[in-house]
């Protein structure tokens, strides 16, 4: 299961009133990139797919493709505001291996596929 701190359902929530179109949650999906080799990849959706785990966070609807799935299980989603700037801060149980940047992991524990940061 995939875990949103409040803070970071009521971000989502600004996030899809704030939208010119109409959207039914967030997509969360790991893709090919980053420092580490796979980077997390958020937006927002109009609709979930048939193949999709759909998340019931209260207020938001989370979306999460069977291929991402077990690498974002266990996974919890926070929210950031400060001085230093915003953003969503994930703690994945499943990343052996990340990058400074926050949005880029490696579950591999040889860090098999890896990159240099630059």
């Amino acid at each position: 299961m995939i875990t949103l701190t409040e803070k970071a359902i009521s971000a989502v929530g600004r996030f899809i009133a704030g939208s010119e179109t109409p959207n039914a949650g967030l997509r969360i999906e790991v893709t090919d990139g980053g420092c580490s080799g796979y980077q997390y990849g958020l937006k927002l959706e109009a609709e979930n797919t048939v193949e999709d785990t759909v998340i019931d966070c209260g207020t938001v609807k989370v979306f999460v493709d069977p291929v991402s799935m077990p690498m974002l299980d266990g996974m919890s989603i926070d929210f950031l505001d400060s001085i230093d700037g915003s953003g969503f801060k994930f703690s994945n149980p499943n990343a052996a291996k990340s990058c400074a940047c926050g949005s880029s992991f490696n579950p591999n524990p040889s860090g098999t596929g890896t990159k240099t940061c630059s």
